[in-house]
């Protein structure tokens, strides 16, 4: 009986591991991997750990960020490159492409609420 359990569990492992596979690396848009690596760390989830109503929701980018409301992706690209007060400037760590898409990602996550 035992053996005959065993066998069983070993076949529902080997078929899981052949014809489920996981997520793979690759299936990260760029633009979230830089996101993760530049952001997350102050803005996971959209949210601001240092000053917690300076969110990256759309409802506060509209009232800190200046003329957002005017052009709202050059307003983050503008963020991002310069910084403010507590968030660092990226222009010299990112290139201007990195920005572009990193400040798209957060413009389009804003605009489905995180």
């Amino acid at each position: 009986m035992r053996l005959l359990l065993l066998i069983l569990l070993f076949a529902i492992a080997l078929f899981i591991f052949i014809f489920i596979s996981p997520a793979q690396a690759a299936e990260i848009p760029p633009a979230a991997k830089i996101f993760a690596s530049n952001c997350a760390s102050c803005h996971i989830g959209g949210g601001n750990i240092l000053i917690a109503e300076k969110t990256l929701r759309k409802e506060a980018l509209q009232k800190y960020l200046e003329n957002y409301n005017a052009n709202s992706l050059t307003a983050i690209i503008h963020q991002v490159q310069n910084g403010k007060n507590a968030m660092p400037a990226f222009k010299s760590k990112l290139s201007e492409d990195e920005i572009i898409e990193v400040a798209t990602y957060v413009f389009q996550k804003a605009e489905q609420g995180w």
